[in-house]
Order: C-alpha cells, then sequence, then structure tokens
C-alpha cells in the first residue's frame, strides 16, 4: 500500500507513471539513476545564473525586457502556464471553462496560495491585476489582450468570469500574465513604486535583495504550493561583457548562462567543460531584426527599407555571427508556428537590386564622393544595439560593411542594457536599432504590431502602421477557429514583410550550459527551465550553504 501511494504521488509530480519496481530504477531526473539517487530530492545548495544584463523593473506587468523576466517568472504565477510539452496547464487556476464560443472563460482558483508576506491570495488580486493592466496611466505593455475583456466578475474568492466583447483567440493563454498583491499596490503609483526594489510575490521564490547591475538574490519560499524548490537560492548575476562572463564560467562562478556559437561549437569541447557541465541547444522561439525608425524621413519610403534588405546578406551573418547555428527569418511568426505562411521567401542577396530602388527612391551619388546622398544629405545613420552581445556586434558590423558597399554610412553605438532601453528605446531616440524578439507560442502579435501600440512602454516603439494590417490583427483576435486566423496571419506576414518595417534577420537557438551536479535537468519542447523547482544537488556535491 505504501509502495502504491508512493508511485502515485511520484507519478503526479513527474507525469510520468511507473511500471517498474521501485528498487530498480526511476526516469525523473532526466536520466536513468539507482533508486537510492533518485528518490534523494535533497534540499541546499545555490543556482548562479549569469547575464549580460540586468532587471530593468520588478513590478511583473510593466516587465518586458529579458532580464526583467527572468527574475519576475521566478517571484510571480500566472493563472495559467505551459508544460513541457507546450500545452496550457493550471497556475495559479486549477481548472477553467470556457463558454460561448471563447466569449466567457471562468477561471477556478486554488486555494492553497499565499504571497509571501504570508496574505492570502484571492480572486481580488486578479481583479486588481487587470484593473491596471487596462489603467492608461499605466505604462505597460500588455494591455492590449485586456482592453478586449467587456466584464471581469468576481464571483466568489476563488472563482473569476471573464467575458470579453467578442470572441478572443487568445483570451486563456493571455491569463499567464503575473498576477500582483493589492493588498501591497492597491494605493500606489505602479509606474514609481517601492514595491519594484522589494517585490512579493506567490512564486517558488522570494526576493532577498538586489544591487544594481551586479546582482539579484532569490530564497526558495518554503510555502511554495507546488512544493519548496530544491534549491535554496537563486542568484542572479549580471556580467556585461560575454567574454568576462565566459571567464567566470570556467573558473565555475556560475551554474548556468547561454553561450555565444563560438563558444557552443568550440570553447567548451574540452575535458573540463565535458566533466563539470552540459550543454543544451533549445529551438529558439525569438528572431533578430533591424528596426527601422519610422518616423525618420530616411525610412518612411518602403523601397528604401526593400533595398536594405537586398543589400544584407542573411547567410554570411549566420555564418560568421553564428558559426551555421541558425535559419534566415522572413518575417514575425517563426517556421514552427501555424501562423506562419512559407510561400513568403527571404529575398536574396542582391546589390544591384539594391541600388536600383535607391536610385528611384531619389538616392544616388550626387557628386561622386562614394556616398549616396538626396537633396544635399548624404544617406547615414546610426544602429544601436546593446553592450556584451558579441553575436549583436559581429551582426552589426556585418551590416554596416555591406551597406558601406552600396554607399550608405553607417556607424554603431553599443549601450549598456538598462539605458538602451530607457533612454532610447522608451524615448523613440534611435535612427535604427539591432533588437530581438522572444515570441510567445500564440502567434497573436498585436501588441507589436497594431498602430495603437506606440505608447511610451509599448513595443510597437518604430511607428509601425498599417491599415489592413490592424483589421487582420483584430479579425485574428476575434475568432477561435484556427483555420480562420492562419489565413489572417499568413496574409499579415506577406505584408510586412514585403513592407520591411524590420529587416528581418535570423532565427538562432538559445544555446545553454548548466553545471552537472544539479539532477534533473532535462531538455523538452518548452526548454529546460520548466521544472527549476524539482532541480537539487547531491549532499556531497553541494558548492553552497544555506544562507538567509
Amino acid at each position: 500500500m505504501l509502495r502504491q501511494r508512493l508511485i502515485e504521488k511520484l507519478s503526479r509530480r513527474f507525469g510520468i507513471v511507473f511500471f517498474m519496481p521501485l528498487g530498480l530504477i526511476i526516469l525523473s531526473c532526466g536520466f536513468l539513476y539507482p533508486a537510492k539517487d533518485a528518490c534523494a530530492f535533497e534540499s541546499g545548495d545555490a543556482l548562479v545564473v549569469g547575464s549580460i544584463s540586468d532587471a530593468r523593473v520588478l513590478v511583473p506587468i510593466l516587465a518586458s525586457d529579458s532580464g526583467s523576466g527572468e527574475i519576475v517568472s521566478m517571484l510571480f504565477n500566472g493563472l495559467v502556464k505551459y508544460d513541457k510539452d507546450l500545452s496550457l496547464t493550471g497556475d495559479l487556476a486549477e481548472t477553467w471553462e470556457v463558454q460561448d464560443d471563447c466569449r466567457v472563460i471562468i477561471f477556478h482558483l486554488r486555494h492553497n496560495v499565499r504571497w509571501h508576506d504570508g496574505e492570502p491570495f484571492t480572486a481580488a488580486d486578479v481583479e486588481f491585476t487587470y484593473n491596471k493592466l487596462i489603467d492608461p496611466g499605466v505604462r505597460t505593455p500588455y494591455s492590449g489582450d485586456f482592453e478586449r475583456v467587456k466584464s471581469f466578475k468576481v464571483i466568489d474568492d476563488y472563482t473569476i468570469k471573464v467575458t470579453y466583447k467578442e470572441p478572443f483567440a487568445p483570451g486563456i493563454s493571455s491569463w499567464g500574465m503575473p498576477i500582483m498583491p493589492r493588498h501591497l499596490l492597491e494605493n500606489e503609483d505602479l509606474n514609481n513604486t517601492e514595491f519594484n526594489l522589494h517585490p512579493v510575490g506567490t512564486g517558488p521564490y522570494k526576493f532577498k535583495s538586489w544591487r544594481r547591475q551586479e546582482k539579484i538574490e532569490l530564497i526558495a519560499n518554503p510555502d511554495y504550493f507546488e512544493h519548496k524548490p530544491y534549491i535554496e537560492r537563486y542568484i542572479f548575476r549580471v556580467i556585461p561583457d560575454q567574454a568576462t562572463l565566459f571567464l567566470e564560467l570556467q573558473a565555475q562562478g556560475l551554474d548556468y548562462t547561454w553561450l555565444s556559437p563560438l563558444q557552443y561549437q568550440r570553447q567548451t569541447n574540452s575535458d573540463f567543460f565535458k566533466k563539470h557541465f552540459r550543454k543544451f541547444s533549445v529551438t529558439g522561439r525569438s528572431y533578430i531584426y533591424l528596426g527601422y525608425n519610422l518616423n525618420n524621413s530616411k525610412f518612411k519610403d518602403k523601397r528604401v527599407r526593400r533595398a536594405l534588405n537586398y543589400a544584407v546578406d542573411k547567410n554570411e551573418i549566420i555564418d560568421i555571427a553564428l558559426l551555421g547555428i541558425g535559419q534566415v527569418c522572413t518575417g514575425p511568426f517563426l517556421p514552427e508556428s501555424w501562423a506562419f505562411n512559407s510561400e513568403v521567401k527571404a529575398v536574396p542577396f542582391d546589390p544591384r537590386a539594391a541600388r536600383e530602388l535607391l536610385a528611384a527612391a531619389g538616392w544616388v551619388d550626387t557628386n561622386q564622393d562614394g556616398w549616396l546622398d538626396k537633396n544635399g544629405e548624404d544617406f547615414e545613420f546610426t544602429i544601436i544595439t546593446n553592450l556584451g552581445n558579441e553575436e549583436r556586434r559581429k551582426t552589426a558590423e556585418i551590416i554596416q560593411r555591406r551597406l558601406a558597399g552600396i554607399g550608405i554610412r553607417v556607424e554603431i553605438r553599443i549601450l549598456e542594457w538598462t539605458v538602451f532601453l530607457s533612454e532610447f528605446i522608451d524615448k523613440r531616440n534611435f535612427d535604427v536599432i539591432l533588437l530581438g524578439w522572444g515570441l510567445g507560442l500564440d502567434p497573436d502579435n498585436y501588441d507589436i504590431w497594431h498602430s495603437s501600440k506606440t505608447r511610451e512602454g509599448e513595443f510597437n516603439f518604430i511607428g509601425y502602421s498599417n491599415e489592413e494590417v490592424d483589421r487582420l490583427l483584430e479579425k485574428a483576435r476575434r475568432t477561435c477557429q484556427q483555420a480562420e486566423r492562419e489565413v489572417y496571419y499568413k496574409r499579415i506576414h506577406e505584408i510586412i514583410y514585403e513592407e520591411q518595417p524590420y529587416m528581418f534577420l535570423y532565427i538562432s537557438n538559445s544555446l545553454a550550459i548548466v553545471h552537472s551536479r544539479f539532477r534533473n535537468v532535462s531538455l523538452e519542447p518548452v526548454g529546460i527551465r520548466y521544472n527549476l523547482i524539482d532541480w537539487w544537488v547531491p549532499k556531497e556535491e553541494q558548492r553552497y550553504q544555506i544562507k538567509y
């Protein structure tokens, strides 16, 4: 009887049904281990994560950069999340019902959840978060999904009913938005609150400290509703230079970070790295692009943007900057998505076609000095990108060289991440940016491309506006029929690639490395971090003492 209960408990936790004697082996840690090791799940140690960029803000609905998102995901929960197989599952919500052709969702919330300060989580917190998401005074880039709500009703402390104005396809997935504590924030200005420096969530880790541009430290939440994480501390170290970060990895001052293609392919194949670390190549759900400030007169003409696309060899970038680990991007959807339009083909590298389009737009070398000009002004601009990313620096240099070949002068400016975002992106203070988008699993990208999403802090910071794209984005949200949505998104893909508000460059894999002392680390369709609360280290291999 005891043995059967143990099997059932492990099956619920790991989603595995066991048909084998417990004394033999258990498939639970990403490997086959002797039963003694697999059942240990010993607590202790710290996971030290290295990043080239610090968090910018820890108020969840304001967090839009990767550093902030990393920490917010440890501290907060949404109502739903994606499991290891990329299926939506409950998080703060245990179950839900969809009614009236996806116009209505009724969420049933967990009863056993507490905020890190001990206060109970209830439907009032969800209602508060919703109200802040639609508050025009809050600088959140995520309001688009929630502006579609017709009514939000708290039925009781653990049941909410969301009714949309019309069928809303991304409705369930949008509630992966982290929920905030009403009792701490209802009288706060979220744009300027001390909560940002000592956030309180429901997540598996609790906030301990933040030394800006140095490190953020989190500690395991003993009351987490799934279970307390086995790794006691989560330390997020900020090392703005990729080469320095790699040296820290070699010194084993880091346990987990992301590698450049050069590091992944060539610099981590030694016996040392094979002994102490494991590498993972995670299928990319992001693309890198060159984004034009469409308020800049140089880039208003579509012919100019199309010319620049012809002038840059994307395969050269992949070969040199990525060492071949990547593929050419043709638009705002990735090839794995059902919204991807395979009929949209990348234009070839063709400097002659580029020059012809530029000449048609009035850019010619009138004074024979080697640089194109128009109305007495040379065609020159500055690409800005973030410090510490060697891949992006090389990409910018290749673009600079190729554009010089057709008579366009390009400068490159590399900026510290938080300055890059707050002083240049948010304020629209740029000519051209080199940046990337990490995409959600639902193809809805209203917040990036709709012409209404251009306020400070929102995602359409290039100022793109196309009436047909706006209509298609709206239509795609108003139906739950995937076949119909697919038609709309494929047309959006076609329009955006033809208009080139971005120069779509490449899709790359996420190249992760993890210290080998961590058990239960496995690569699944969603990645490797889906079960981080179940990572553990045997006592004899632990490196860090528990310190609160």
